[in-house]
């Protein structure tokens, strides 16, 4: 058995050709007429913002804008989406919450980059001067002999040395 569908009922556009022994050349649906009127004022409004007089020429551009912009809206509307579906659509889609793609920083600067006045010891210097003179906690370490004769300040003490952290069982296999 064979069930036919009601879609043939739905595709038969309701169209005005025209007055009665008047027709016009073209088929329009009703929707073309209530989407083209109303379209071809705003195209007037348009080239009169832009500066364009009032004419033959600029009336048949205008009439030309109108037909291009009816086709493109009407072929988005069907029996299947209706004209109040695709208004409702498009302002669902303009006013909808959109994802922030802005970041909220601001101008990148360097004006929170700590900046000592010393250079910092390299760390095998470090360990060096550590290991050779306990001398008293708190008090500045010796100088190395190897820097004394290009500073002329004492050196910054670099604070107490770090205990070494233990490596496990497993490193120590590796030895």
């Amino acid at each position: 058995m064979r069930i036919r569908t009601d879609d043939e009922v739905y595709r038969v556009d309701a169209v005005w050709l025209g007055p009665p022994k008047a027709t016009f050349p073209w088929r329009a649906r009703y929707v073309a007429w209530l989407i083209g009127i109303p379209t071809f004022f705003v195209v007037l409004g348009i080239e009169r913002w832009a500066g364009w007089s009032f004419g033959f020429f600029s009336t048949a551009w205008a009439f030309v804008a109108t037909i291009v912009v009816t086709r493109l809206l009407t072929a988005k509307i069907s029996h299947e989406r209706p004209l109040g579906a695709v208004v409702a659509m498009a302002g669902r889609e303009l006013n909808t919450p959109r994802e922030l793609t802005t970041g909220t920083g601001g101008a990148v600067s360097a004006s929170r980059v700590r900046v000592r006045a010393e250079r910092p010891l390299p760390k095998h210097r470090r360990r060096r001067q550590y290991q050779h003179h306990g001398g008293q906690p708190g008090a500045a370490p010796p100088m190395p002999p190897s820097s004394g004769a290009r500073r002329a300040t004492a050196p910054v003490h670099q604070g107490a040395p770090r205990a070494r952290r233990g490596r496990g069982n497993a490193a120590r296999a590796g030895r």
